[in-house]
């Protein structure tokens, strides 16, 4: 079997437009949403702007849920799952396209900023499976927020702008570096060395002050964030500022064909996921589009898919809806169908080595399907059923969407996991679907615009007939 290109589908002219049209879209919403917190803010904005109401609302004033109602409901700021409520209850089950909005980054640490010999540091540690060694000489920026003792919030976001200064991690000059030059890639940047320098200016306060700080770089650090944010370093105790890579996403290669990025693993998957939602118009059974946080480090956390964020909110759903009890709420979920929409390891003619080639994912074969991922024996894995996968396979070809099917490497070479094998706990029929990324977890990931576009059209189809 060979799966054709998909851009044979979009000869230049209005089709071909439609997909470097969507792909901007997306470019400037992965630009913009760096952090969860970023990209629920930015998606709760559009549902409200298309629709969907607040479920907190709905409870507050006890009014009924009924077919073609837009709802959502939001987790801390960093989860969500927006529904479109079809004609048959939900206990006749649900239709999901459920990814994660967390990607691999750098945090501060809770006491992160210190001196040392004049040179202003901030102290990190990284979040997810992360190369070290890629985060060097880049230029990083500052996303996230400041909770002040008074519950006020700060947001921050500096080093996008272009006049905006940014922020980086210092590496060892070559000259010095042959020890460095012998560690394994695991060892050549540690984790305690991904350290941020942010300033190197001292304080010129009066001769006591400048006695009494010590520190005068830290000091005057501290006093531009007073000045400028209102914070003081007690404040860090309560913050969550995510070091991520400075600037946008850009078009990648000279046929402007892919993009290359920061977050799109698994951004890539959640855009397209929420704008097929947000085509939906009195579907038959309710659509659902499920936006997690911490997949990263193992979907765990009051806004990971192992919390009850998602089953309680489907209980208040059928409570407004007249039809709550235990049973109904575990027949909405076990009658359920969902796409774990996340991404798939592209084939890199770099490193053959690392797949094989009949089970890889390629770039421009379309929407990325894995039965089962997990590592070496299939462990931790959800392995979907053959008659799911066959349902899948009909309605793609019935609708001329382009998809392939994939294995994470070799068998024996590596692995990793999605959030399916949770929803699967359930009894639903659940399977990995995605867009394939070369640069994986590297902050600069790369992915096909023709794939996007193909998801996106998976993603309704799936909503619709499925």
């Amino acid at each position: 079997m060979e799966n054709k290109n998909a851009w044979e589908k979009y000869p230049e002219g209005a089709r071909r437009e439609n997909v470097m049209n969507f792909a901007e879209d997306y470019r400037r919403f992965l630009s913009r949403c760096k952090t969860e917190r970023e990209c629920i803010l930015e998606f709760e904005t559009l549902a409200r702007q298309a629709g969907f109401l607040n479920l907190d609302t709905l409870m507050a004033e006890g009014r009924r849920v009924k077919a073609g109602d837009k709802i959502y409901a939001s987790c801390m700021g960093k989860a969500m799952a927006l529904f479109v409520i079809g004609k048959q209850g939900l206990e006749k089950g649900m239709r999901i396209l459920g990814a994660h909005i967390d990607s691999p980054r750098l945090d501060l640490k809770q006491v992160p900023l210190y001196e040392d010999t004049q040179m202003a540091m901030l102290d990190t540690h990284y979040y997810g499976g992360v190369k070290k060694y890629q985060w060097v000489t880049l230029p990083l920026a500052l996303h996230g927020v400041f909770i002040k003792k008074d519950g006020t919030a700060v947001s921050v976001n500096i080093g996008e702008k272009p006049d905006d200064p940014v922020f980086g991690i210092s590496d060892l000059l070559i000259h010095l570096s042959g020890e460095q030059m012998e560690k394994k890639a695991a060892k050549v940047i540690e984790g305690e060395k991904l350290d941020l320098l942010v300033g190197s200016i001292p304080s010129f306060g009066a001769k006591e002050q400048k006695e009494k700080e010590k520190e005068t770089v830290k000091a005057n650090i501290l006093r531009i964030l007073s000045e400028t944010y209102g914070v003081s370093e007690e404040d860090f105790l309560s913050a969550e500022i995510e070091v991520v890579p400075a600037g946008e996403a850009r078009d990648y290669g000279f046929d402007r064909s892919m993009i290359m990025g920061y977050g799109h693993d698994d951004r890539v998957c959640a855009y397209p996921s929420f704008q097929a939602l947000l085509a939906m118009e009195e579907p038959d059974l309710t659509g659902v589009c499920l936006l997690v946080d911490k997949e990263e480090v193992g979907s765990v956390g009051a806004t990971g898919m192992h919390s009850r964020f998602f089953e309680d909110v489907v209980a208040e759903l059928l409570n407004l809806s007249g039809d709550f009890s235990e049973l109904s709420l575990r027949r909405a979920m076990r009658n359920s169908k969902m796409l774990s929409s996340d991404v798939s390891a592209a084939y890199d003619p770099n490193y053959p080595e690392v797949t094989e080639k009949r089970n890889a994912a390629y770039f421009g074969k379309g929407l990325v399907f894995n039965k089962y991922t997990g590592s070496r024996g299939k462990s931790g894995s959800n392995d979907a059923n053959a008659e799911y996968m066959a349902q899948i396979r009909n309605i793609l070809d019935q609708q001329n969407i382009a998809f392939q099917t994939s294995e994470l490497g070799k068998v024996d070479q590596g692995g990793g996991g999605t959030i399916a094998y949770i929803l699967a706990n359930y009894g639903m029929q659940v399977i990995d679907s995605g867009v394939a990324v070369l640069n994986m977890h590297a902050p600069w990931e790369i992915i096909s615009k023709v794939d996007l576009y193909e998801a996106l059209l998976g993603y309704k189809a799936f909503l619709e007939e499925a």
